[in-house]
């Protein structure tokens, strides 16, 4: 793991306010040297009762094609998501999301293929019983959407009651995304700040 000293970070109380108040924070690109924040007018949220993934998800899960693990490589999993052509994701995001990390607020879900070599994952950040999806990436079939079925069984199990993506996309269409008014958003926000949710698997 890189160390952290000496660097420019945004202090994760101030990256926990944000996500209190509703607002994610972004950059320009990979080599932006600060974070806008953002508040969608129309928010993204997957219901928890609602999510889904297709029959050939399903069927890599039955046959255990990817071995699934949490927090073992968070660094790894949010550098794999930024390395695109086009990021929001810049090395000041990485460098404060890896302290939120290790203060406990933010985790990876990760997908290894029978080798161990990283091939998926997703981040995102925890607040009272509300998970922050930020982003989520993958280099062998279907590994993205494997470890995004594990995170909602671990949001599930756990008692979690928000699960924000931020936007809604077609693509996260396809998982049991909708989109509601930011009035909506911040009514069930209110609610999942209200009580406690840990981010455990099992």
């Amino acid at each position: 793991m890189k160390s952290n000293a000496g660097k420019k970070i945004i202090p994760p109380e101030v990256l926990l306010n944000g996500y209190r108040q509703g607002i994610f924070p972004m950059s320009e690109s990979r080599d932006d040297s600060g974070v806008s924040w953002y508040s969608a007018k129309k928010r993204g949220i997957i219901p928890l009762d609602k999510f889904r993934v297709s029959s050939n998800v399903k069927r890599l899960i039955r046959n255990q094609k990817y071995h699934l693990m949490v927090n073992r490589n968070f660094r790894s999993v949010v550098e794999s998501c930024a390395d695109r052509e086009s990021t929001w994701i810049s090395d000041l995001i990485i460098d404060s999301f890896e302290v939120l990390h290790l203060a406990g607020y933010a985790h990876s879900v990760e997908t290894y293929d029978d080798d161990l070599n990283l091939v998926g994952g997703l981040y995102g950040v925890t607040v009272g019983a509300a998970f922050f999806g930020e982003s989520m990436f993958k280099t062998a079939t279907e590994a993205d959407k494997v470890a995004l079925w594990h995170c909602h069984d671990i949001l599930q199990a756990n008692d979690f009651t928000l699960w924000d993506t931020q936007f809604y996309t077609e693509h996260l269409g396809r998982f049991g995304c909708i989109e509601i008014s930011r009035e909506e958003y911040v009514q069930r926000l209110t609610d999942a700040l209200s009580k406690d949710a840990a981010f455990l698997s099992f």
